[in-house]
């Protein structure tokens, strides 16, 4: 007997001025984490593009969050989109506990490319922030935090697109053994002008990393992440 395949979409905000090119990269994530779970079915959707999601979702669906953080669009879009549904809802992608150790491993990787000392290496985590509510800097420091203890070598500071300390003021004084990590799901227009704006301002001398979202082990991350996710209790939105 043949059973359906369990069914997970992976959601993002995405571009509203340009849905697109997010919706054809979130579809090349959902093909590569396919790959980890062939006996599941996974979709893809972000919020920018009308309609998608709804047509996307399916009840008893594994929802997973391309997101950063528990915030707005996580705690309060989501849910409305998804009413009348019943879904399990993953971890996002920026609070998963394995991803500290993963960008860890990414850090060292690129110092020993470099040929950088990693103690001689200075990183500076750039971040969303928000000037509406605490949500996405907690989560930005809570991970910082834990990426310190993961790779305790050269100094870690945070930076932030819409709230202080600015990008540029924290990326002003590091050295050209300097390595921007951009604390992002996907490359979206923060990433593209914002951050790079930011580190001209500062006269940043250093490198600049693909978003996290883009880093080899996020596939299996969030294989992992939708599995477990699949033995919590389910949700309903009425």
């Amino acid at each position: 007997m043949t059973h359906a395949p369990r069914i997970a979409i992976l959601t993002a905000h995405g571009q509203p001025s340009a849905p697109p090119p997010q919706e054809i990269h979130l579809a090349a994530v959902a093909a590569a984490v396919q790959d980890h779970l062939p006996d599941w079915e996974i979709r893809s959707a972000t919020l920018a593009s009308p309609g998608f999601l709804e047509r996307a979702m399916s009840d008893d669906a594994v929802v997973y969050p391309f997101f950063m953080a528990r915030g707005w669009f996580t705690g309060r879009v989501l849910p409305e989109r998804l009413r009348g549904h019943r879904f399990r809802m993953a971890l996002p992608f920026g609070m998963d506990p394995a991803l500290p150790d993963m960008t860890a491993r990414a850090l060292q990787s690129e110092c020993a490319r470099r040929g950088w000392a990693a103690e001689e290496t200075e990183v500076l985590l750039a971040a969303h922030g928000s000037a509406r509510g605490p949500k996405a800097a907690e989560a930005t420091e809570a991970f910082a935090s834990k990426l310190r203890a993961a790779w305790p070598h050269g100094p870690l500071c945070t930076g932030y697109v819409e709230q202080a300390p600015s990008i540029a003021d924290a990326a002003r004084p590091l050295g050209r053994r300097s390595l921007c990590l951009p604390f992002f799901a996907q490359t979206g227009a923060h990433v593209r002008n914002d951050i790079p704006e930011a580190l001209t301002e500062a006269g940043y001398r250093g490198d600049t990393l693909p978003v996290l979202g883009a880093l080899p082990e996020a596939p299996s991350l969030i294989a992992a992440a939708i599995q477990r996710a699949q033995d919590t209790a389910p949700l309903s939105c009425a």
